[in-house]
């Protein structure tokens, strides 16, 4: 046999590369990293000992940081010796010892729950606000360590639920209430007032619309109800709330979900005579004519109901509102104010209301009377009302816990519902056992207990059932559907063609957003944009229709790229992305007209292609009035290439702006901070991807110069690589494509699984990958190969039988 052939000459070439390369800077004296090669051996791969170490080497080999450009390079040979041989290894002892991990018990974050209570109960109301805000763990809210209880939580979600059991079974609505809704608006302008804007300011509104704005109201019963809206006064603090300023217009509306909106005409000439805004702040500025009348019109469910007319401008002793168009500040709506008997007529044992929500839940209803009192009529009627509330149950029990139910599960709930009819109507009591149904811990958290068959610490595949709950979750953010849970029962869901069928249908299916809102919000960072927050006086362009529409464009990229099953690699350097007419005015792009956003090729003199030319990720990895081009390098090590750099050193010193009093650039700040050696190692790493592009200010928008002196955007990678602004930043990360391949598929396979990924996963991800290379990486293959994985489908039982299983019971 050929020395080349021998793996145990392999090997020791391995073994002496990693002793002659590594051990002047790990060792026990400089221990550079916090470790030496003294504290590992060749051998350990194969017991399994330090693999978190050795996928550590990997990694900084194959992405060039290691060895330092300053140090002697590996050859070619060498390069590719010691990755394939450390590769193979670490592959090889996965196959031999798989390891799937094991999860800590996994309560639903508040958007699976919002998801699945709005799929149990066939309720279209968004409930996501009323629930605190989940702690993140490797990233993502859904991590099972950090979704913890405590007794206020618990509070909460049992008042959310009794709200909602409520709305679904048309029990609410007894009282009247008031539901407001704030038009996100820019802050005062030079002491003037809030601006408003000559724009359709939602898909809900007309096309012909300006201004104003929609929101999602659910009318909780049939009667009437008051919409109404204030109008913009223009002080400088848009805080006023005066009767002068409130229209409003009383609508019948029919129990269920509503859009209502509130906003003024739109013409082809402008009517309104807007004076030019002073440049002081020291007086007001009176109008020089009378005002005009606008239409202001009512809108529900995309169609004007109402419109009134109203001055376009109003004077008082405080304040003169001509500086600016008028515009709608906030809308409410109010009811109901009649009892829906008045408006249709009620049918025997059966409520007026009459929804999607009471149509899936009362699969059937005694004749009783819907009275509190009678008491009589439920002792009479208590076997055909049990009877009846069984089969409620029953229904919605194996739904809400992802599996058939037994009558172990229904009992508890059953003894619900007969101590509330003591009390309540048979409508009424149902709507409380759903409450008690809403924070059970069968439907609260992920329930997979090991079989009693699996021995101590053995690895065993989860049954169909949850493995349909961990697809939902993982695809939908939410519940299996009856489709999914069939597939399930008839045990045929994991077969290759009835699943790849599964996984089409359910990324085709408009809960497939929930990987845009929930994945790719917090894999890119989207979810932060709403809370950043430029310098009003640096960018004044800066409006929030622009940061809803920077915003827009990356969602709609990542949604196209996972309904069209488009390459992964489009992320890196599409020439193509997705634009209305303000977006492409902020780019520099002509040609684009009108607010509506649609698919726009990008050229080489865009100066655009990929996430890196989008203005969301540009403004979210800068300071809020200049560019970071640290924050802008640590996102691309930690989102496109999962070589997150260790966190600073305390203590760390900040950049110096100016010195001698000349103020200096963001290279030579870096040039500066580099000189400290602890601070260099991290930065010689991030510094050349952030200066890349520092020719996008703060808000993405393209420039050539800073402070009167043009951008120098030239870098250089830690392996010597030189390159030049986005253009080669895009040849640096493609040449890394299978780099940034596995750094995607860590990230997802982290969301898929709700937990943190460890050295053992590692050799999972690259298996992933090998999969999805055979089609060039389509978003479809990963996702498909994610969901035949070893950690998604199986789990390792308890070490002893004796070990207390996380498992939450009724008590």
């Amino acid at each position: 046999m050929a020395q080349a052939d021998n793996p145990a000459f392999v090997r020791d070439q391995v073994a002496e590369v990693i002793y002659d390369r590594c051990e002047s800077c790990h060792n026990d004296y400089i221990y550079d990293g916090n470790w030496s090669v003294e504290d590992i051996q060749i051998s350990d791969i194969s017991h399994g000992k330090n693999l978190k170490r050795w996928e550590s080497i990997l990694k900084s080999v194959a992405m060039g940081d290691m060895p330092p450009a300053e140090k002697k390079p590996l050859t070619p040979q060498q390069k590719a010796s010691l990755l394939q041989w450390l590769e193979n290894a670490l592959n090889r002892y996965s196959e031999l010892n798989p390891n799937p991990g094991r999860s800590t018990i996994r309560r639903l974050n508040r958007s699976e729950y919002a998801n699945s209570v709005s799929d149990l109960l066939a309720l279209d109301v968004d409930i996501t606000g009323l629930l605190p805000g989940d702690d993140s763990g490797y990233g993502f809210d859904n991590n099972a360590d950090v979704l913890g209880i405590s007794t206020t939580l618990l509070e909460r979600y049992l008042t959310v639920a009794g709200k909602v059991s409520r709305l679904a079974t048309g029990v609410a609505g007894e009282a009247a209430s008031k539901t407001s809704y704030v038009v996100p608006k820019d802050g005062s302008v030079k002491n003037s007032g809030v601006p408003s804007f000559d724009l359709r300011m939602s898909d809900d509104l007309p096309l012909d619309s300006r201004g104003g704005g929609s929101f999602d109201f659910y009318a909780p019963t049939t009667g009437i109800y008051e919409i109404a809206g204030f109008i913009n006064a223009n002080t400088n603090n848009e805080v006023d709330r005066l009767d002068i300023h409130r229209h409003s217009y009383r609508q019948t509306l029919a129990a269920g979900n509503h859009t209502i909106g509130m906003a003024f005409r739109k013409r082809l000439a402008l009517r309104e005579h807007v004076p030019t805004v002073r440049k002081g702040t020291s007086y007001v500025v009176l109008p020089d004519r009378e005002p005009e009348e606008l239409e202001l019109d009512f809108i529900l469910d995309g169609a004007r109901i109402h419109t009134t007319k109203v001055p376009s401008y109003h004077m008082s002793p405080r304040f003169s509102q001509a500086a600016f168009l008028r515009d709608v500040l906030e809308i409410e709506v109010t009811g109901p104010l009649s009892n829906g008997h008045e408006i249709t007529a009620a049918t025997p044992g059966v409520s007026q209301v009459e929804t999607a929500s009471t149509r899936k839940i009362f699969v059937c209803f005694p004749d009783t009377t819907e009275t509190a009192s009678e008491s009589v009529s439920f002792r009479n009627n208590a076997e055909a009302e049990l009877k009846c509330a069984r089969q409620i149950v029953s229904q919605l029990s194996a739904e809400a816990y992802r599996r058939p139910t037994n009558d172990t599960d229904i009992q508890p709930l059953l003894g619900v519902f007969k101590q509330a009819r003591q009390d309540l109507t048979f409508r009424a009591s149902i709507a409380t056992t759903i409450q008690a149904l809403l924070v059970s811990p069968g439907f609260l958290y992920l329930q997979e207990p090991a079989p009693e068959s699996a021995p101590p610490g053995s690895i065993y595949k989860i049954n169909d059932f949850e493995f349909a709950a961990r697809l939902a979750l993982f695809l939908w953010s939410s519940l299996p559907d009856k489709e999914l849970a069939d597939a399930a029962e008839s045990g045929k869901l994991r077969e290759p063609a009835a699943l790849r069928q599964q996984i089409q249908r359910m990324l085709g299916s408009e809960k497939a957003q929930a990987l845009t809102d929930n994945f790719a919000g917090q894999w890119l960072y989207l979810r932060n944009l709403p809370h950043h927050f430029p310098d009003v006086f640096e960018f004044p362009q800066f409006n929030i229709p622009l940061k809803y529409s920077i915003q827009r464009e990356t969602e709609l990229f990542f949604t196209r790229i996972l309904k069209d099953n488009r390459s992964i690699f489009d992320f890196l350097n599409a020439d193509y992305s997705y634009l209305n007419e303000q977006l492409a005015l902020h780019y520099g792009i002509k040609g684009v007209k009108g607010n509506a956003f649609r698919k726009v090729g990008l050229n080489q003199q865009s100066h655009r292609g990929g996430l890196l030319g989008q203005a969301s990720i540009l403004t979210l990895t800068s300071n809020p009035n200049h560019t970071s081009p640290v924050k802008r390098g640590k996102w691309i090590l930690d989102n496109l290439l999962a070589a997150s750099p260790p966190p600073p050193p305390p203590d760390v010193p900040a950049l110096v702006a100016e010195h001698d009093g000349i103020a200096l650039s963001a290279r030579e700040q870096l040039e500066r901070h580099r000189t400290d050696p602890v601070c260099a190692a991290c930065h010689v790493r991030m510094d050349p991807l952030g200066l890349a592009l520092e020719q996008y200010d703060a808000v993405g928008a393209y420039r050539t110069e800073y402070a009167g002196q043009q951008l120098d955007v030239t870098a250089q990678m830690p392996d010597g690589t030189q390159f030049e602004g986005l253009n080669g930043l895009h040849s640096v990360l493609w040449d890394r494509r299978e780099r940034f391949a596995q750094a995607f598929i860590d990230r997802l396979l982290t969301y898929a699984l709700g937990r943190g990924l460890e050295a053992y996963d590692q050799p999972t991800i690259r298996d992933i990958a090998s999969l999805a290379k055979a089609d060039n990486y389509r978003m479809h293959s990963i996702i498909e190969a994610v969901v035949t994985s070893t950690p998604f489908n199986f789990k390792t039982a308890p070490e002893a039988k004796n070990e207390q299983q996380q498992i939450a019971k009724i008590h």
